[in-house]
């Protein structure tokens, strides 16, 4: 049976302990936690909003900082981006997430050959950590919206492919990359051939321009939602989706509204 996830990126304003009773409230099913702007929330915090989203059903991510670079020419960048990302898996664990989720690198002056090599061999390293620590959260690179980060859809499912990590498709990322143009399709395909047995995804609308992302908007215009949420029920695949609009529960309240009319039921 398809299982369908829906939730915002961050607590809408409540605070992480009280978002998760938030949109259990808004009969939504999921949250991403956002340390975007840095990992500040302590561990004792994160085992009491996991206790409250296990008692709630509610399934959490989380979203590590936005200030990681595995391929800067900087190592002293790359280790403290290693540390950002491991410092939120150490929170992730304890809050029952998921999945960590992080924008990778940037090409800079590497190829893109070079920077996968680096990537995988950070990716490889920071499971080491998780298994040797016991943390219970899977890294999960995201697809990126910008043509100078790393990250294509297909440069993730290689990673994924050979390293084991799990990822995270954001369908307006593609959408913004590929100025304006996204083959919903050709990416699930992509993705079932990849045997992924749950997608983690994020969702919006999106401004870009000849460089690729430049901003999420709500949902009411490109790229559309619908022939997603029918090309994932057609497949019979499992998903999180997670809204990064700027009104991300009530874009999440949209999509719920869209999975309802093509049949779903929640």
């Amino acid at each position: 049976m398809v299982r369908i996830m829906l939730g915002p990126a961050g607590s809408s304003g409540y605070g992480t302990l009280e978002g998760i009773k938030f949109v259990k409230e808004q009969g939504l099913q999921c949250m991403e936690v956002e340390f975007v702007r840095g990992v500040k929330m302590k561990n004792e915090l994160a085992k009491q909003c996991g206790k409250v989203a296990r008692d709630l059903n509610i399934s959490l991510s989380l979203h590590a900082p936005y200030y990681i670079n595995l391929s800067s020419a900087e190592m002293e960048k790359r280790r403290a981006s290693v540390k950002r990302i491991l410092d939120s898996c150490e929170r992730g664990h304890h809050l029952g997430a998921t999945h960590v989720v992080f924008h990778p690198a940037y090409y800079g002056k590497l190829s893109p050959e070079k920077t996968y090599e680096i990537v995988r061999d950070a990716v490889n390293d920071m499971q080491s950590v998780l298994d040797k620590k016991g943390w219970n959260v899977r890294l999960a690179p995201e697809t990126t919206g910008r043509v100078s980060q790393w990250g294509t859809l297909d440069e993730t499912l290689k990673l994924a492919r050979e390293t084991g990590c799990s990822f995270c498709v954001d369908y307006a990322h593609i959408y913004a990359r590929n100025r304006g143009n996204i083959d919903y399709g050709q990416v699930l395909d992509k993705i079932q051939k990849s045997e992924c047995k749950h997608i983690h995804c994020h969702f919006s609308n999106i401004n870009y321009g000849l460089k690729g992302e430049l901003n999420h908007l709500v949902l009411d215009s490109r790229p559309p939602f619908e022939p997603l949420a029918r090309g994932i029920l057609e497949r019979g695949l499992d998903a999180t989706i997670i809204s990064e609009s700027p009104i991300t529960w009530r874009d999440s309240l949209k999509m719920k509204g869209v999975f309802e009319k093509l049949g779903y039921k929640f």
